[in-house]
C-alpha cells in the first residue's frame, strides 16, 4: 500500500500529482492541501487539519466532498502534517509520500524533514519520501543501500541529521568516498552525481538525509 499525503504548502512547489495516482495509492489531505486535491479532482479518503488556512466557503466545499474529516483546534501539540503522518504509519504502508511540505515557512520545512525520522524511531519498515517539484528527500539509518540514476534528478546530496556519520562509502558516484567520517555542518557530500545506472552508499553510524534534486 502507498499513502500519498498532500500538506498545505505553496502550489507552485508541487510536482505533477497525477503521476502518483496509482491504483493502490491512498490520498490524504492536510488543511489547505485538501482543497488543492479536490481542485485537481483527486478525492482524499481522509483529511486532517484545523483548517485555519481556508475560507469558510472552501471549508464548506471540503466538508461536502470528504467523507472522513478529522478537524482539530488550532492550539495543539502536533502540526496537522504530523497528525496525518501518524495516521498513515498506523496503516502499515510500504511507502508514504509527503507533498506540499516545502516552500513557504522555513520552520515548517525543518519540522517536516524531521518528521521523516518517525518510522526510524519506531523501527517501522515504511519508506517516507518528501517530494516537491525540484527535490526528493528521505532518511536512512546505518546500512548499505542501492540507488538508481534518475535523469530528471541528477544531483544526489548526503547531509548528516545527527552529529556524526561514520564510515560513509559511496560507489558508482562522480565523487566516490571510502569509510569517511562526516560531521554535522559538513558540505562535503553536496551535489554528487551517479556515473552509472546504479550506485551504492553505506555507513555504520548516524542518520543520513538523502536529497535527490535538479536545478
Amino acid at each position: 500500500m502507498i499513502i500519498n499525503i498532500l500538506a498545505g504548502g505553496p502550489e507552485d512547489h508541487l510536482p505533477d500529482l497525477y503521476q502518483y495516482t496509482e491504483t493502490d495509492a491512498i490520498w490524504v489531505g492536510v488543511d489547505r492541501g485538501v482543497y488543492h486535491l479536490l481542485k485537481k479532482n483527486i478525492k482524499p479518503e481522509i483529511a486532517f487539519g484545523d483548517f485555519d488556512s481556508v475560507s469558510q466557503d472552501e471549508l464548506s466545499f471540503i466538508e461536502s466532498q470528504v467523507a472522513e474529516l478529522k478537524r482539530y483546534q488550532p492550539i495543539k501539540d502536533e502540526t496537522d502534517t504530523e497528525l496525518a503522518l501518524n495516521w498513515a504509519l498506523e496503516q502499515k504502508p510500504k511507502t508514504i509520500r509527503l507533498f506540499g511540505a516545502t516552500g513557504g515557512r522555513i520552520d515548517h520545512l525543518f519540522a517536516n524533514v524531521q518528521l521523516l525520522f518517525n518510522p526510524l524511531k519506531s523501527e517501522q519498515d515504511a519508506d517516507i519520501l518528501l517530494i516537491d517539484r525540484y527535490n526528493e528527500i528521505f532518511l536512512k539509518a546505518p546500512g548499505m543501500y542501492k540507488i538508481k540514476k534518475q535523469a530528471k534528478k541528477k544531483y544526489i546530496s548526503f547531509v548528516p541529521l545527527t552529529l556524526d556519520i561514520t564510515d560513509l562509502t559511496l560507489t558508482g558516484f562522480k565523487y566516490p568516498l571510502k569509510n569517511r567520517h562526516i560531521s554535522l555542518g559538513s558540505t562535503l557530500c553536496i551535489s554528487n552525481e551517479l556515473v552509472s545506472d546504479y550506485g551504492t552508499f553505506s555507513f555504520s553510524e548516524g542518520i543520513l538525509i538523502v536529497i535527490r534534486s535538479h536545478d
